[in-house]
This record gives structure tokens, C-alpha cells and sequence, in this order.
């Protein structure tokens, strides 16, 4: 049931499919469609920490539940929305409602189980996450043919109302502390601050990005000034300080720059093979994703029991960057069982990095603070994935005014391969300090 709820944020793979027909129905340049994923990103992703904060101290099952409502009452919105404005300003509405039941999804899984039961419980709530992306673009294929663009959006409504009926016998009770208050002026400095880093790295190959990088600065700077003064900060600043939880931070962020890599660019190579339709590369692309869906609960299974989630991250990373080495020697020729291969390892590289990923940051962080931990995971995901639409992309574009489409595509996924290999030495080399945060 709480898979089913946090579907309503996953399968928002589905709108990428939708992309051509959202820039038909509005008569829109190609390069005004980022606005769409732009707007609900930048909402979500910079209200995840506080809401994750707020979750700890109202209740994560009744922000969960909110967060259903209002993203019912968004999708139903954004698909009736009557212009390209009003579309914008919905999905900042649903971006809301996104932040809403992720920012929760996390805490309510891990306080269904025991502390020993930890590992297993965030390896299914992985595997859903997967799969949620696994079906998105699957689905918004079928529903744009049948329905039009629309459909991609109220289609998560039931979905939504169905998850929120099932919740209603949900045993979990509010993590609410006696005299506990949530930090408002911290919660605006950290809003702030990562809004326009987000559009600082959104805008890398533009000059507003130093502005925004700036504010940026300034911002964070009063984040953390707030945090230390105040009685229930929104995340203790001591544990970010800690070399090992910091660098486990970063490497998340290198993992998912280096693995988003394959949602940016194999698609622009699926649609230069002849043969290929536009579901079979939908289904080819899914094998990313399935591959997560596959390592998440059996990673679950042994974390903590026969290999440590230290460990089993730097396996995931080495993994991705496997994946990675594979894409790269894709030609014109490659079979399509090898492509699938590929993603297949590079999706279980990820599935098994996230898993573990997870389940260090909840168990470095208070019980108490499990919905800022959730938070958190995403966050970074999220900071892997916006700055990888900026960099992979700018060094491919870089690379083709040299070369041909393909070499440009190859050498790309090697520096991609790379990066996810440093992320794995970077864990190794300071493993011992990552246990001890």
C-alpha cells in the first residue's frame, strides 16, 4: 500500500513519452518542454528535507495521506490544465504532492519492521521505486496512442485514491515529541538554497548559474548558522560534518550522475536502429530499471547477514560502472539480448548501491529523524540526476562537433564508467570512517 501511494511520484516516467504530443498540443519550441520537468523537480526535490522534518514531528502517516489527496487533486489539474502556463503551475502543484509522499515513504516502510528487519523492509520499498520507474515509460507509451498526453497524468489518479483507502488501517503511530517544533526559518533557508542550486546546476553552460550559485552560498551559510542555534533543527549540522557520512553523500551523488547517464542518451540510440519501434525501445529501456527491481529485495536479504551495506555499495558502484564499460562498446551491429545486458547490469548496480545507500543514512541518522533520512536518500538521487542532465549531456554535444553520433555516445559512457569506478575507490578507500558515521 505504500508502494502503491509512492507509484503516484515514480510513474511520472510515463510524461517523458508524452513529451512530442505535450509540445504538439501547445504548439511549443522543443527546448520549452524542460520547463516541465523543471517545475516539478526544482518543487519536489527542494521540499524534501523539511517535509521529511515535518513527517518526524506531526506524523509520517499523515503527511503521507496529505500527500495522496494533494497529488490526486495536481494530476487531475495538470491533465485538464487549459493552457502551457496553467500546465506549469500544476506541476509545481504536483511537485508538492510528490514531496509530500516521498519525503514519508521511507520512515513508514522501516516503522512497519524491527530494527533487524531494517535491510529487508528498504530492499521491497527499493524494488517498488524501481519498478515504478521500470512501468513508466512502458505505460505512457500505450496511454498517449490511446488517450493523449492527458492521460499520463489522470491515469495515477485512482492509483492514489486506491492507496489511500488501503492506508486506512495503517498501525503506525505519530513519531509527534513532546515540545517538538519544526524549524521554520531553517526550513526557508534550506528551500532557497536548494532551489537555485538546482537551477545553478540546471544552468552550468550559462552565466545566471554563478548567480544562482551564490544565492546558492549564501543561502546554505544561513541554513546551517539557524541549525546550530535552533532547539530542533531541521538536520543535526554535526553528522553532514563527519567525513565519512559526507563523502558516503557525495559518492551518492556520483553513482545516480554516472547512472542517469542511460536514461539521457540510449534513447537517442534506440531511435537510430532500424527494426526498432517506439514500444520495443521502451521495453529495451526498461531493462535499466528491471534490473533494480531484481537486486533491491535480495539485496535487502543480505546486508547486514552475510556482507555489510558498506560493502555491498561499493559492489553496487563497481557494478554500475560494469554496465556502463558494457554500453560503451554498443555499435550499429551489437545484438539486442547484449543491449539488454548491459542495462540489465547497470540497473543491478544501482538497485543494489541504492539499497545499501538507504540503509546507512537510516541507521546513521536517530530514529526519530527517519523521515528526514528518506528525505535525504532522494535528495541525492536527485542532485545525481539533475546534474547529470546538465554535465553528460554538455560533454556528449562536446565530443560529437569532433566526432560521429556513435564514438561520441562510446567515449561518454566511458567517462560515465569512470566516474561510477571512482565512486566505488572513494568507498573503499574510506570505508572504516563510513562505518563509524
Amino acid at each position: 500500500m505504500i508502494g502503491l501511494g509512492t507509484a503516484t511520484a515514480q510513474l511520472d516516467t510515463s510524461v517523458n513519452i508524452a513529451f512530442p504530443a505535450i509540445t504538439r498540443g501547445f504548439d511549443l519550441a522543443i527546448a520549452d518542454i524542460q520547463w516541465v520537468v523543471i517545475c516539478y523537480v526544482l518543487t519536489y526535490a527542494s521540499l524534501l528535507l523539511a517535509l521529511g522534518r515535518v513527517g518526524d514531528t506531526v506524523g509520517h502517516a499523515k503527511i503521507f495521506r496529505i500527500g495522496l489527496v494533494w497529488s490526486a487533486t495536481a494530476l487531475l489539474l495538470v491533465s485538464f490544465a487549459p493552457s502551457y502556463g496553467a500546465l506549469l503551475v500544476f506541476r509545481c502543484l504536483q511537485g508538492i504532492g510528490a514531496a509530500l509522499v516521498l519525503s514519508c515513504g521511507v520512515a513508514l516502510v522501516t516503522s512497519l519492521y524491527g530494527e533487524e528487519r531494517r535491510s529487508r523492509a528498504l530492499g521491497v520499498y527499493t524494488m517498488m521505486m524501481a519498478f515504478g520507474l521500470m512501468l513508466g515509460p512502458l505505460l505512457g507509451g500505450a496511454l498517449t496512442a490511446l488517450w493523449h498526453w492527458p492521460a499520463v497524468f489522470w491515469f495515477r489518479v485512482p492509483i492514489a485514491i486506491g492507496a489511500l483507502l488501503l492506508l486506512r488501517g495503517l498501525p503506525v503511530s505519530s513519531p509527534h515529541r513532546a515540545g517538538d517544533r519544526f524549524d521554520i526559518v531553517g526550513g526557508l533557508a534550506l528551500i532557497v538554497g536548494l532551489v537555485t542550486m538546482l537551477l545553478a546546476l540546471n544552468r552550468m553552460r550559462e552565466f545566471s548559474a554563478i548567480w544562482f550559485a551564490l544565492l546558492s552560498a549564501v543561502a546554505f551559510a544561513a541554513f546551517v548558522v539557524r541549525e546550530r542555534r535552533a532547539a530542533h533543527p531541521i538536520i543535526a549540522v554535526e553528522i553532514l560534518k563527519q567525513p565519512g557520512f559526507a563523502l558516503l553523500n557525495l559518492v551518492s551523488v556520483l553513482a545516480n550522475l554516472a547512472a542517469f547517464s542511460v536514461w539521457l542518451l540510449v534513447p537517442y540510440f534506440l531511435a537510430r536502429v532500424p527494426g526498432y519501434a517506439l514500444a520495443w525501445s521502451g521495453a529495451i529501456l526498461a531493462a535499466a530499471a528491471a534490473g533494480a527491481v531484481l537486486a533491491a529485495p535480495i539485496a535487502g536479504r543480505l546486508v547486514g547477514r552475510t556482507i555489510s551495506a558498506e560493502r555491498m555499495a561499493i559492489v553496487g558502484a563497481v557494478a554500475i560502472g560494469a554496465g556502463l564499460v558494457l554500453i560503451s562498446r554498443w555499435t550499429d551491429e551489437t545484438p539486442t539480448v547484449l543491449r539488454v545486458a548491459g542495462l540489465m547490469v547497470q540497473g543491478i548496480g544501482l538497485g543494489l548501491f541504492q539499497l545499501a545507500y538507504s540503509d546507512i543514512v537510516t541507521a546513521a541518522l536517530p530514529l526519530g529523524d527517519r523521515g528526514v533520512a528518506g528525505s535525504l536518500v532522494l535528495l541525492t538521487r536527485t542532485l545525481g540526476t539533475v546534474t547529470a542532465a546538465s554535465i553528460v549531456l554538455m560533454v556528449f554535444e562536446v565530443l560529437q562537433h569532433n566526432h560521429s553520433f556513435l564514438e561520441a555516445f562510446q567515449r561518454t559512457f566511458q567517462l560515465a564508467a569512470l566516474l561510477a569506478f571512482a565512486a566505488a575507490g572513494l568507498l573503499a578507500l574510506s570505508s572504516r570512517r563510513i562505518s563509524a558515521a
